[in-house]
């Protein structure tokens, strides 16, 4: 496959007259700037050419929360009394609508320009804790929609042992989430063994919860047990978190793990609101990445995470769309920003020199995003999967940019409806801004939605 545009993002910076070629397992083979189009080319006519992201942090199931918990309960409304409605909320899905309902958000994602997709997957089990026949069912019904959707996917079985710290009983929604580490170990293996029949560029990782659901011996033993794949943890995401952490192990969660983990580059934190500048400087030396999820830490009241201090150690971040409770690429990025601007009383602010800050956001999430994944994509480069998105250069928004202005535009004046074409590892699955399956997938999903409410 040939793709040619007029303009396209490379490593380089803005390159005009550019052929991308493709080979037949979706890699990029060449990348050649400056020619002329051929007949046997994909010609994009009135597009720019970028990168795709990879969004690095999901909780799929959550979409069809959506707007549910936006009712007062409490005289004062937390991440803690929204975490008890998601235990209720999760009781009744089954393996089927789960499926249906992971489909729909990994369908958005690919609509708004995502190529790939990182899904923290918790929920493995009946209601009460028992296993499915298939201990990794659930696992296999979020293969089985990443592959309908043709996303890229870097799967992430959730390990959960306890229900708070210092062993606390799993209860209630939790026993869906629970394992043992001789069980867990065993999901990862049929798990492993379910992408074996998945596209090449499906990966397995895996998330120890947080430091509140596995104790210090589990988290060692579980990452001891697997020595390749990336490794994701919640962690500092409420400031209760750190208190309770500061007070069973003496000291703040991230500069706990950093003590005790041998965190490296296989790591992504997701989160980490909470953190000192001594704790952000050192999870920048790891070469761990942060994740970020402004539109869900602003849903939950999280907090806003200090961007600057990472910029200035050389720390590395991504974005993700965690509870799915609006799935927007461009909204993360403005968010992020926008939080920081407002935190600090400045602007321009998550760019570490002068220059396009959209182009900084967009290039830090490309670069973060693929490394929190293990995914070789993140940039328009040979030997990297095509992962690759298009933008309408007609739209009122991008008329008349110049070629440093086209992601500030993008991301602060426009949205995602801009999204014309995506690929993901070369297949591509949007075509003029929807998916190709989207009918199909979306009637799914309102069926699944019937059952749910009928059902409570």
């Amino acid at each position: 496959m040939n793709l040619f545009t007029e303009l396209a993002l490379t490593p380089e910076g803005w390159a005009k007259n550019v052929r991308v070629t493709v080979d037949q397992l979706g890699r990029i083979s060449s990348v050649e700037s400056g020619v002329e189009a051929n007949p046997d080319d994909q010609y994009l006519p009135n597009r720019i050419l970028l990168p795709a992201l990879s969004n690095l942090h999901s909780h799929s199931f959550q979409r069809a929360m959506s707007g549910l918990t936006e009712k007062r309960l409490e005289k004062r409304d937390s991440f803690w009394s929204w975490r008890e409605l998601m235990y209720s909320f999760l009781e009744r899905l089954t393996p089927e609508q789960m499926e249906a309902i992971a489909a729909l958000v990994f369908m958005e994602m690919l609509e708004c320009g995502y190529a790939s997709v990182g899904e923290f997957h918790y929920v493995h089990h009946q209601c009460g804790g028992q296993h499915y026949e298939n201990i990794a069912e659930t696992s296999c019904r979020v293969i089985n929609a990443a592959q309908k959707t043709g996303i890229g996917l870097t799967h992430l079985p959730v390990f959960y042992i306890q229900g708070g710290l210092n062993g606390k009983a799993l209860a209630d929604g939790q026993l869906r989430f629970g394992n043992e580490l001789d069980g867990f170990l065993v999901l990862l293996e049929h798990a492993e063994s379910a992408l074996r029949n998945a596209p090449e560029d499906y990966l397995l990782g895996m998330a120890p919860h947080s430091l509140r659901a596995v104790s210090p011996e589990s988290l060692n033993e579980i990452v001891e047990a697997r020595t390749s794949g990336p490794v994701h943890i919640h962690i500092a995401e409420q400031l209760k978190e750190v208190d309770d952490v500061l007070e069973n192990y003496g000291a703040r969660p991230v500069e706990w793990l950093l003590q005790n983990a041998n965190v490296d580059s296989r790591w992504c934190l997701i989160h980490a609101t909470h953190m000192n500048p001594q704790e952000t400087r050192n999870v920048a030396k790891s070469g761990a990445v942060v994740g970020l999820c402004p539109i869900t830490e602003a849903n939950l009241g999280d907090g806003v995470f200090d961007g600057t201090e990472l910029l200035l150690s050389g720390g590395k971040y991504g974005i993700g769309s965690d509870s799915n409770v609006f799935i927007a690429l461009t909204e993360e990025l403005r968010l992020l920003e926008y939080s920081q601007r407002l935190v600090r009383k400045e602007r321009n602010v998550m760019t570490s020199k002068s220059g396009s800050v959209g182009q900084a956001l967009y290039n830090n999430a490309l670069v973060g995003g693929a490394q929190a994944l293990g995914r070789k994509s993140g940039s328009i480069s040979p030997g990297n999967w095509a992962d690759l998105v298009s933008l309408d250069t007609e739209s009122l928004s991008l008329w008349g940019c110049t070629d440093d202005e086209f992601l500030d535009r993008w991301i602060f004046t426009a949205d995602d409806s801009l999204v014309r074409e995506v690929w993901s590892a070369g297949r591509q699955m949007v075509a003029y801004g929807q998916h190709i399956h989207h009918q199909e997938i979306e009637q799914r999903y309102r069926t699944v939605i019937q059952e749910i409410r009928q059902d409570k």
